[in-house]
C-alpha cells in the first residue's frame, strides 16, 4: 500500500467491518482470510502477515518437537549454513 489515506467503514450489528476493495487488494486479502486485529492505543492495526508469521512458528514448533532439536541446535546449525554460504559466495573469511 503507497498512500496512507483514511478509508471510511461503517462496522455492522454483528460486529462486522467490511475493508474497502483498493485495501483488500493492495493487501492482498482474499475472500475467507484470517487476519490478526491488534488494538493499538484508540486504534486497531489489521494485519495478515502476523498471522502468517505465527502458523510459521506453530509449524517450527511441530516439527522441532517430532525432531527433537532445539532452539539452539537450530541457532547453531544456521551459524554453519551462514558460514558455508560465505565461503562457497565469497571464499573462505579471515581471521
Amino acid at each position: 500500500m503507497e498512500d496512507v489515506k483514511p478509508y471510511s467503514a461503517e462496522v455492522k450489528s454483528r460486529g462486522q467491518l467490511t475493508i474497502p476493495k483498493k485495501i483488500r487488494e493492495a493487501g492482498c486479502l482474499d475472500e475467507g482470510q484470517e487476519v490478526t486485529i491488534i488494538p493499538i492505543g484508540d486504534s486497531l492495526l489489521v494485519s495478515p502477515r502476523i498471522l502468517k508469521l505465527n502458523d510459521i512458528r506453530r509449524e517450527l514448533r511441530k516439527m522441532m518437537k517430532a525432531s527433537g532439536l532445539s532452539l539452539q541446535d537450530l541457532i547453531d546449525g544456521l551459524k554453519e549454513e551462514r558460514s558455508s554460504n560465505y565461503n562457497s559466495n565469497y571464499g573462505r573469511k579471515n581471521p
